[in-house]
């Protein structure tokens, strides 16, 4: 009777154990030089122009979060939209993003960029410090990549410094006054991002 007890608790243990999820945390510098990693080995590839703008553009939505930088570039005014309106902003957000930095990075040939330290902010962020490799036709430049850790197993992007300026920021500020300039109609901004999608 004991012994059938003692199975019955070994076997109870073991299904917990095997039950348990096993995560792994990734740090996020060694994120950052596996993903501009990846870009370099497609930008460096013998594809064509619109084969690597695809492979980027992969590489992107895996690693950057796309609704969250969304989100912020649209400040305040996020929160005078309707959850349509929301929903509609974020897939065309999505669709600009994806085209404005696949198309920009592909003009690069094999941009080496080169991690150089980590500074966790607080548990949701690290920065990431970097440099771009300096070349005959450019010099070196200084980038920083603001990582969200919240979740360690699949840490993500959510802007790029460089040389001190916020792609976040700059973006946010170009939305803010297209719809200023617009009469504070959000449609503006909307239809813009439409057009350059096309």
């Amino acid at each position: 009777m004991l012994s059938k007890k003692f199975l019955s608790l070994i076997t109870l243990i073991l299904i917990n154990i095997l039950n348990i999820n096993i995560s792994y945390s990734i740090e996020p510098d060694i994120f950052v030089q596996s993903t501009v990693n990846r870009a370099s080995t497609v930008l460096s590839s013998d594809s064509t122009k619109q084969e690597k703008i695809d492979k980027l553009k992969k590489i992107a939505t895996e690693t950057v979060d796309i609704n969250g930088i969304g989100l912020y570039t649209l400040g305040s005014y996020r929160k005078n939209i309707s959850e349509d309106e929301k929903k509609e902003y974020t897939l065309l957000f999505r669709n600009y993003f994806l085209k404005s930095f696949a198309s920009r990075l592909a003009e690069y040939s094999n941009p080496e960029i080169e991690v150089k330290s980590k500074k966790k902010l607080n548990e949701n962020y690290t920065m990431v410090s970097s440099v771009l490799i300096s070349t005959e036709q450019r010099p070196e430049v200084k980038i920083d990549w603001r990582i969200y850790t919240k979740n360690k197993e699949n840490p993500l992007i959510r802007d790029l410094i460089i040389e001190g300026l916020s792609l976040a920021r700059t973006q946010k500020e170009e939305f803010s006054s297209i719809i200023q300039n617009n009469d504070g109609d959000i449609r503006a901004l909307f239809s813009s991002l439409e057009d350059f999608a096309k």
